[in-house]
């Protein structure tokens, strides 16, 4: 079991690497210790995401709700025969990850199924489910079993998730829009509803929960700061050229960080928490 364990997490690191290299480099700056439960989580995250946005053609409803009972099963009996499920579910049960967040998370993947727009409640809801619980799953994974420091410093996690989030969805109201027919902004229900008053709005409430997160960065283990501090200045780079944009570029072209202000973001960030140790 032990050699398929490891082939698991192989597994979960190669789906993670292929659909997100910003979010690979992060992990590359982690403690070796930490890199592949992360993968773990991110592999499935990213297959349930697969299922609700490209799987056409298909019961979509159908083929979630398999995964989801699958993983469940993985949960309860320790192993899984899909090496993706098995990695989460290893995961899972070393770090005690509480079922309540894996079941919010396969609750949003729903909501992308059937739902094209969001009440403030249901957009609050998807935001949770779709992303907080991803920063709270891996700060369970960053504090180890340390109860007392994992509870100090949800809000922080949540607040990085949520940030991160609204930056997806402010980067990628082209594609949402014209390929999945989705709009993620609370009470907008067309494409012509999308303004400068609520793409500010966004962006607002985005600035101020990365202000809040970078609070809790600070307080992370020194093992995973780098890592998650390189991330978020990865975010707000984003955040930052998306501000300088009009409604009508968004919705004409998706926004990216270049490979070359990557590097320079690894250099910053590297810097300021490990030699100048302002992080």
């Amino acid at each position: 079991m032990v050699l398929y364990d490891k082939v698991s997490l192989r597994i979960s690191k190669l789906v993670t690497t292929k659909y997100s290299t910003s979010f690979s480099l992060g992990i590359k700056m982690f403690h070796k210790d930490y890199r592949y439960p992360i993968y773990a989580i991110y592999g499935l995250v990213r297959v349930a995401d697969e299922i609700v946005d490209t799987f056409h053609n298909v019961n979509k409803k159908k083929i979630l709700d398999e995964l989801k009972q699958e993983t469940f099963l993985a949960i309860k009996e320790g192993m899984s025969t899909n090496p993706i499920v098995h990695s989460f579910q290893y995961v899972v049960n070393k770090y005690k990850i509480d079922n309540d967040l894996i079941e919010a998370f396969f609750h949003s993947m729903e909501f992308d199924i059937y739902k094209n727009s969001y009440s403030k409640e249901e957009y609050d809801k998807y935001v949770f489910g779709s992303a907080e619980v991803i920063g709270l799953m891996c700060l369970k994974i960053f504090v180890d079993g340390d109860d007392e420091k994992y509870n100090s410093l949800k809000p922080y996690a949540r607040s990085l998730g949520s940030a991160f989030q609204k930056v997806n969805f402010l980067r990628d109201i082209r594609s949402d829009l014209y390929e999945r027919k989705r709009i993620y902004i609370p009470d907008v229900h067309q494409e012509i509803f999308i303004n400068d008053e609520n793409k500010k709005k966004l962006e607002s409430e985005t600035e101020k929960e990365f202000e809040k997160a970078l609070n809790g960065i600070k307080r992370l283990p020194s093992k995973v700061k780098l890592g998650v501090y390189l991330a978020y200045l990865y975010y707000k780079v984003l955040l930052d050229k998306i501000k300088r944009s009009s409604v009508k570029e968004l919705t004409s072209k998706r926004f990216r960080v270049s490979d070359f202000i990557k590097l320079i973001l690894m250099f910053r960030a590297f810097v300021e928490v490990r030699v100048l140790r302002l992080i």
